[in-house]
């Protein structure tokens, strides 16, 4: 077994288990949601993980991407050259919804028979409390190669505006590769899907129920187009098909906005349609939306209406090597970690990475705390030996990637 490898084992001993699940139970007590109406914000959990890294001596840059919503930035470097790796996580949260749907304070942050509870404690609290411990765990085994930056970052809920911003630094391009933290269960997910935001705004004329003859009803037209979508949809799922990691295309429609349930006796002059579409590999974003336009046209055509189809986000397919040294080194610290073989998955949605991916070319796998389908629901949890668990595999797969160890070097093959 080489340095490099007693390094990365010295490294997930380092890690402070007490600590980062304290440090997950005191973000997720935090309710930052995006919701100025509630006097929510990023902020205060910001300005937590900020106390926290300056409590090691780093020095964080905070910067307000928008008004109450900022980015927080270490750079801890190993004092050796080498490359850059960075960690990835957000520190918004959906919001809790009703809490007659919760069993617990959805910002209690409580430990149930080994669960922890709490909005955002799997989605994404307990990744970003991870990916710091990990780093300073990394930072106390001794000199590394190269630098870690570790990224808690705002509004992955929404428009991604954090992970944006950071695409605009001078720090971004220096990014050889990075892990997102998100909840994945006990999968490296090396792809995302894509994803195109459509908003559809079919124009017609106004005109009273009673005598439709003397309107443009949007109504039928837009419905014409959902089953168009429909058709649409079934032809992707067959060319390109299912993806081994991703599965299916879907086109579905998310929004429907015409007239007033207040005046029922009134034809609507515009309806609005928004389609969320989400892609695999080998769907073309520009061409999907041409499509649509086209059979928009047709529709509207025969209708006497008219249809805009704008693109409101377009999100490609994010997509790393399986043999990529990233996912090398999360698959060789988790079999040392666990002892099971790692599995490789795919993201069902978008998250940060697709941004690092599409604005700055940074190659990433998604990998963290938590159940892969727990976020955003009631009683949203994340296992504490999972918390330890990640915080461990991060810390070894850090250096597993920054000294550049082969497989042959780590002691062993995938």
């Amino acid at each position: 077994m080489t340095s490099d490898t007693h390094a990365a084992l010295r490294a997930g001993h380092l890690v402070d288990e007490q600590a980062v699940v304290a440090l997950t139970q005191e973000l997720v007590r935090i309710p930052s949601t995006w919701d100025p109406a509630r006097e929510r914000s990023e902020q205060p959990a910001a300005e937590r993980v900020a106390e926290v890294m300056r409590g090691f001596g780093w020095q964080p840059e905070v910067v307000e991407v928008a008004p109450g919503r900022p980015n927080v930035v270490a750079v801890v470097d190993g004092g050796l050259p080498g490359p850059t790796l960075m960690f990835e996580g957000h520190t918004d949260v959906v919001t809790e919804g009703s809490r007659d749907e919760w069993t617990v304070d959805p910002f209690g942050g409580e430990i149930v028979d080994g669960r922890l509870y709490g909005r955002g404690s799997a989605d994404m609290k307990a990744g970003v409390a991870a990916m710091i411990h990990a780093t300073r765990a990394v930072e106390l085994a001794g000199p590394f190669p190269g630098r870690i930056v570790v990224a808690a970052l705002v509004d992955e809920e929404g428009q991604m505006l954090g992970a944006k911003h950071f695409t605009t630094t001078s720090l971004a391009a220096e990014v050889d590769a990075a892990i997102v933290c998100e909840p994945e269960a006990e999968e490296i997910c090396a792809v995302a899907k894509g994803a195109v935001r459509l908003l559809v705004t079919c124009t017609g004329r106004m005109a009273h129920g009673a005598m439709p003859q003397h309107g443009r009803n949007p109504i039928p037209a837009v419905a014409e187009l959902v089953q168009a979508l429909n058709r649409f949809q079934a032809e992707l799922q067959v060319v390109p098909g299912e993806h081994e990691h991703l599965g299916l295309t879907y086109l579905t429609p998310t929004v429907l906005d015409a007239g007033s349930a207040d005046q029922i006796n009134v034809i609507p002059g515009r309806a609005v349609l928004g389609v969320d579409c989400r892609t695999v590999p080998g769907v073309d974003h520009a061409a999907l939306a041409e499509r649509v336009r086209s059979d928009a046209a047709a529709i509207g055509a025969r209708h006497g209406v008219t249809f805009a189809v704008d693109v409101v986000d377009d999100r490609p397919c994010a997509v790393t090597p399986e043999d990529h040294p990233i996912a090398l080194a999360v698959a060789r610290a988790h079999r040392d970690v666990t002892g099971v073989e790692p599995a490789f998955g795919g993201v069902p949605g978008a998250t940060d990475g697709t941004i690092l991916w599409r604005d700055s070319g940074i190659p990433n796998v998604v990998y963290g705390p938590g159940p892969k389908w727990i976020a955003h629901q009631p009683d949203e949890y994340v296992e504490v030996d999972d918390v330890v668990r990640k915080t461990r595999v991060y810390a070894e797969a850090a250096l597993v990637f920054l000294t550049g160890a082969t497989v042959a070097e780590a002691g062993g093959g995938l």
